[in-house]
């Protein structure tokens, strides 16, 4: 981090005490981040949110009184530059799509190393997602296993705009590769992914790889895998 730049300022919420003040205890002690405050539940963070104006929020995501989807989807709202880092235990857990449609620009499991975490919020905070495919593709694929209409490109806005590499960009990152796998497997170079990516956000209307990977799902460009 540069010397000068501020240190990012979080507000750590989790509805067990244990786990607030771990958090705190790990991000203190880093002149990287100033831990401005500590919630609860997610009323408690909309509250203090709006009082203290974090750059990031880390938010638990099942929590009393206002759960952490419902409060990303008001900070979403009403403080957008407020970027929301959401945890979620390991295993698969439906709240975490749900976040992420509410607004939330990233996820990370409990179990993340301390420098894990770090990296994850100077991410969120430098305007970026934090994704781990694996897990956000399998997360998605359980998600779209309930009973609902038969997905179609109509059903993304802008979906058949998108020219034939966008759309196997779209196809590849929605299979969990980052963009240097993705240049690989079409033979182009990083920054050419990195444009084809730009030009296929802008035409899903999408905010981020989250949402991008989500859409794809919903338009039955990517079957879930049933194993």
């Amino acid at each position: 981090m540069n010397a000068t730049a501020p240190a990012i300022r979080v507000l750590v919420v989790d509805d067990q005490p244990l786990v607030r003040r771990g958090l705190t205890l790990i991000l203190a002690p880093n002149p990287s981040f100033e831990v401005v405050g500590e919630a609860e539940n997610g009323e408690q963070a909309v509250d203090l949110a709006h009082r203290l104006r974090p750059d990031v929020v880390v938010m638990d995501l099942r929590m009393p009184v206002l759960d952490g989807v419902a409060a990303t989807e008001q900070l979403a709202r009403t403080l957008p530059d407020c970027r929301v880092l959401a945890l979620s235990t390991f295993d698969l857990d439906e709240y975490v799509v749900s976040a992420l449609r509410a607004g939330a620009h990233g996820f990370l499991p409990k179990d993340v190393s301390p420098e894990e975490l770090a990296a994850g919020i100077r991410t969120v905070h430098a305007g970026e997602a934090v994704v781990a495919p694996r897990l956000l593709t399998r997360l998605i694929a359980t998600h779209v296993r309930a009973p609902r209409p038969a997905p179609t490109t109509a059903d993304v806005p802008a979906a058949a705009d998108l020219t034939p590499r966008e759309r196997e960009v779209w196809r590849l990152m929605a299979t969990g590769l980052d963009n240097t796998a993705i240049a690989d497997a079409m033979q182009i170079s990083p920054s050419t992914v990195k444009n084809h990516i730009t030009g296929l956000f802008a035409k899903l209307d999408v905010r981020d790889r989250a949402q991008a990977v989500i859409a794809a799902y919903e338009s039955g460009l990517i079957t879930p895998s049933r194993t």
